[in-house]
């Protein structure tokens, strides 16, 4: 099957001049932040909604996410950061990191008036070292914008910057049918594959049903924790 999936009014496959602007911009499998930035500079930004992802919103509503005792949140590939905002709460800090210094200054400068409960940073996600390590990271559309070499790498940073009883929030956009990426194919297996034996095991797996009207049927949102001793994965099987 060939995606045809929609991100704020854009198809996300070769067909889309934007799409194919952005895969030149990216050019090839390495994580180019002159790329990223050159995306968001030119504007050519097709999986931007404009607004919220309908189930953050739901999430930050949902009461199952860590709050009190100053709860950090990490959202890496933030973008312009309409996520980072609406995770955002009492008692619940989130960090909004993007490899594109235009988006950051997008986000910052949009996000000005509402408050002090987040804050974005310019960084690369392989290389930055925050202060603390946090109770819960969010990924949306970035596992799939990497090649799919980099993604143990992405696996590996992800159990780095966590807790140890930190989870890991995945809403997966299984696209399909790609001859190239960004985005590339993606299965949940591809991410159990990078995560399982690092420890992870997904508690709880269900279908986005909220996703915008588009990806309707292509989103599954995953919630993950780790084990605490990640051989036992291993010696069971």
């Amino acid at each position: 099957m060939t995606s045809t999936a929609v991100a704020g009014g854009q198809v996300l496959d070769a067909s889309n001049p934007a799409v194919a602007r952005v895969r030149q911009l990216i050019c090839g499998p390495e994580y180019s932040q002159d790329g990223w930035s050159r995306c968001w500079e030119e504007g050519v930004t097709p999986w931007d909604l404009g607004q919220p992802t309908p189930a953050v919103v739901q999430l930050a509503k949902s009461g199952t996410l860590p709050s009190g005792d100053a709860a950090t949140v990490l959202v890496p590939g933030c973008g312009a950061g309409y996520d980072v905002v609406a995770l955002s709460g009492p008692g619940r800090f989130v960090v909004g990191l993007d490899i594109s210094e235009s988006a950051v200054a997008k986000a910052k400068q949009w996000s000005a008036a509402d408050g002090s409960l987040f804050a974005f940073v310019a960084a690369d996600f392989f290389t930055w070292e925050p202060p603390e390590l946090f109770d819960l990271i969010f990924d949306y559309t970035f596992f799939c914008a990497f090649h799919p070499s980099m993604r143990p790498a992405w696996a590996k940073r992800m159990a780095d910057l966590l807790k140890p009883s930190g989870e890991l929030i995945t809403l997966m956009y299984l696209a399909e049918g790609q001859e190239a990426g960004p985005p590339f194919n993606t299965t949940v297996l591809d991410y159990e594959e990078v995560l399982k034996p690092l420890g992870f095991v997904i508690t709880c797996i269900q279908d986005n049903d909220v996703a915008v009207k588009p990806r309707q049927g292509m989103e599954k949102i995953a919630r993950w924790k780790r084990m605490a001793n990640p051989n036992t994965l291993n010696s069971a099987e």
